[in-house]
């Protein structure tokens, strides 16, 4: 007997719906104040939790070409939110870390990207918070997924 396919399960609808919710949730994330791209904001914020990193660690991590990561980290740069070091184990290679304005700027971005998020979570009962909670936690595991 043949396995069953994702059309079959009903999982490829399963995936259409969520892909059309995350993008509507990203686009209603985008629309809100923010202080600067959200590319930016994703490597600042990767930064904070992992530390430094190389641009192509980065790139990795985050799923873009090094080109584009490059050129993210050359943007922050120059605005003062990262610095480059070279990295103590590999002297030919440099890390990327925050600096003091990178980090006040990404802990000010999330309190303005999270406020909509906040107050929307707030509206809904216990238990679709905590279908929620058990969803993130998934969706974390989706996104890591190494398909």
């Amino acid at each position: 007997m043949p396995a069953q396919s994702a059309t079959d399960s009903g999982i490829a609808p399963l995936a259409a719906d969520l892909r059309v919710v995350v993008g509507q949730l990203i686009r209603r994330l985008r629309s809100e104040q923010n202080l600067f791209p959200l590319n930016q904001a994703s490597v600042l914020g990767r930064l904070d939790r992992s530390g430094a990193m190389s641009v192509s660690d980065l790139a990795t991590a985050e799923r873009v070409r090094p080109q584009s990561m490059a050129q993210t980290v050359g943007d922050l740069e120059a605005d003062a939110l990262v610095s480059r070091a070279p990295d103590p184990d590999d002297r030919r290679r440099a890390l990327v870390s925050l600096t003091a304005a990178g980090r006040a700027q990404i802990e000010a971005d999330r309190r303005m990207r999270e406020g909509f998020l906040v107050k929307a979570l707030e509206q809904l009962p216990e238990a679709d918070r905590e279908t929620i909670e058990r969803a993130v936690e998934i969706l974390g595991r989706l996104a890591a997924a190494d398909v």
